[in-house]
């Protein structure tokens, strides 16, 4: 963990002991920690990003996010990254918020 969190700027972060957090998922590039009492509160750190163009500054869960896709083409958004399945488990897209910023919108499969 601690070669994930220099590689994304965070030298001397360690949430597993300063936000009592335990590794749930990490593929090198991407590693997400979750709380034991609440896995849906999770945190993720990412040093790259695998199958994108860009490294995105955050990303959110959402329930639908084919719906969550056609609300962005609608609107006009700038779509960074298209959607697609993720081998690892993750229907995702990428959007650029208005201040720049690359959201990554993900479901789980």
């Amino acid at each position: 963990m601690t070669a994930l969190c220099l590689a994304v700027g965070l030298a001397g972060f360690e949430p597993t002991t300063l936000l009592g957090f335990e590794e749930a998922m990490n593929h090198g590039w991407i590693m997400t920690l979750a709380s034991p009492s609440s896995p849906t509160a999770q945190i993720s750190f990412m040093a790259g990003d695998k199958t994108a163009p860009v490294t995105p500054d955050m990303s959110v869960e959402v329930d639908d996010v084919d719906a969550a896709y056609a609300a962005m083409r609608e609107s006009g958004a700038e779509i960074v990254h298209p959607l697609q399945d993720e081998e690892w488990g993750v229907r995702r897209f990428f959007v650029r918020d208005p201040n720049g910023r690359v959201v990554n919108v993900l479901g789980h499969r």
